[in-house]
């Protein structure tokens, strides 16, 4: 019998208990020979907020949802189904489906590609702002391009009567 990965459901927010307990249950219960890796894929996420100020976290990527690495078999899957927290197999009822090869490879790479986090901000194009900081500071202007990564905004600034474009960090600028 080989062993796949399957999908498993959870109570959303409870993954890491679900995953504790899961661990606990295949020691208690000797199933180390069938039941082998439990998983939450995770990945980092930065936030930039108010201020310029960066929070990076860690974020699931498929909240309500655990992998696991087994060998179906009745024992197995009892053991798994009746563990706190869990609802159920992803697939059909009566027989959970495994994950592909290049499907449990994707969610990896994904994960592993998430060594340098994602950046998200609430700056958005067309959004009025003051600018805070610099030469420019206490003139207002409208975000014309947001790039998360380098944590700069292109803003449109009158100056003379003329709209001019102007680079700023997310730290140089406040919403209005």
């Amino acid at each position: 019998m080989a062993k796949k990965w399957y999908v498993i459901h959870t109570y959303s927010g409870y993954e890491n208990k679900v995953a504790a307990n899961l661990r606990h249950r295949i020691e208690s219960m000797g199933m180390q020979e069938r039941i082998f890796d439990v998983f939450i894929p995770k990945e980092k996420v930065t936030d930039l907020k108010s201020g310029g100020r960066k929070v990076t976290t860690e974020k699931k990527v498929f909240p309500g949802y655990i992998l696991v690495q087994m060998e179906l078999d009745d024992d197995s899957w009892y053991v798994v189904r009746n563990t706190p927290g869990v609802t159920g197999f992803v697939g059909a009822q009566a027989k959970p489906v495994a994950l592909s090869r290049a499907e449990v490879e994707r969610i990896k790479g994904r994960v592993a590609s998430s060594a340098k986090p994602k950046t998200f901000t609430d700056f958005v194009e067309g959004a009025p702002v003051k600018v805070t900081a610099g030469p420019l500071a206490d003139f207002d202007g409208v975000i014309a391009e947001v790039n998360a990564d380098q944590g700069k905004i292109k803003v449109m600034v009158s100056i003379f009567g003329r709209e001019t474009p102007v680079e700023l960090g997310f730290d140089q600028v406040a919403k209005l």
